[in-house]
């Protein structure tokens, strides 16, 4: 398939980088390459820019958008939650810039096969490593009620996941569940009549929450966010776009936490923890696509981007 999509906040994460040409620097989530691409282009000879992705035909089709500085890129199949040994693999010892574009890609999106998609009929499949066991056929038919509920409710902020979960549980007691609109159908059922006439599909945070506990993902980005800090050279910046509130609190209190230095009670007449900032926030509020960029790309509405710099 062509992996290819609209690169959002694309501007202000250049800008939020500061690009030297002959540094290094990481895209944690290559995806459609859209911005290893413009990254790439600020480099010279002298410059390189790891490209990491857990998605075989991420990696396959960034080869092809990247051939005109493909000197400068070296590709790496990987988690990014493993920055760090990835990095030191290449026997770097840090980074001068990190870009995470968190959340599944349009083309995983919009390609049926993938399973992402509550739109279209497809096996369930939502592993962004194709080559991992736990797909989400295996999370909906053989997890517990229980298990399904809490991931509904705590990664898809699901209301209705008590009534979801147990829908779930009476569909694959008759036949397992193969497919997305299978999923779909037993999840419209499952819900309030009234809740169907709502503007927002009914499904989509219930696919939300199983994408996330098949790939793991706020886990990979709690692990990650404190890795990349420590892989940072002095000055250098961390830029994260984030889609959803669970990943940006993720992110949020992690720079935070980074920044803040002594933790000592605030009567301590001196500070006896040592503790010393690590980051600096730039800027301390989240930067915002505007409304141009909404209008041409609606899927940037949720968007946020949150930048720190090695002090």
């Amino acid at each position: 398939m062509e992996f290819h999509h609209v690169s959002i906040l694309l501007e202000p994460c250049l800008d939020a980088l500061q690009i030297k040409p002959d540094g290094i620097y990481v895209d944690a989530t290559t995806g459609g390459a859209g911005h290893s691409l413009r990254i790439a282009e600020r480099l010279s000879d002298k410059g390189r820019l790891i490209c990491i992705d857990r998605d075989d035909e991420a990696l396959k089709n960034a080869e092809t958008r990247l051939a005109s500085v493909w000197q400068r890129v070296t590709p790496v199949k990987s988690d990014f939650r493993d920055i760090d040994q990835v990095l030191a693999a290449q026997g770097l010892a840090g980074a001068d810039g990190i870009l995470f574009d968190l959340g599944v890609s349009s083309p995983q999106l919009d390609h049926a096969e993938r399973g992402f998609s509550y739109m279209q009929d497809a096996p369930l499949d939502m592993r962004m490593d194709r080559s991992q066991h736990l797909s989400a056929y295996e999370v909906v038919n053989t997890w517990s009620r229980e298990d399904i509920r809490r991931i509904l409710f705590e990664y898809g902020e699901e209301r209705y996941a008590p009534l979801i979960a147990a829908g779930i549980e009476r569909a694959r007691e008759k036949k397992p569940i193969e497919t997305t609109l299978e999923l779909v159908d037993v999840i419209r059922g499952s819900m309030p009549s009234k809740t169907l006439r709502e503007k927002q599909h009914p499904a989509k945070r219930s696919f939300q929450a199983i994408r996330i506990a098949v790939n793991d993902e706020l886990a990979a980005v709690r692990e990650a966010m404190e890795k990349a800090i420590a892989c940072l050279n002095p000055g250098g910046r961390i830029a994260v776009i984030t889609f959803h509130s669970l990943e940006d609190r993720i992110v949020k209190v992690a720079f935070a936490q980074a920044a803040q230095g002594c933790t000592c009670p605030k009567e301590f007449p001196v500070c006896v923890c040592g503790k010393k900032p690590l980051v600096k926030l730039t800027p301390r509020k989240p930067i915002l696509p505007d409304e141009r960029e909404i209008e041409e790309n609606p899927r940037a509405r949720s968007a946020k981007l949150r930048v720190c710099e090695k002090i």
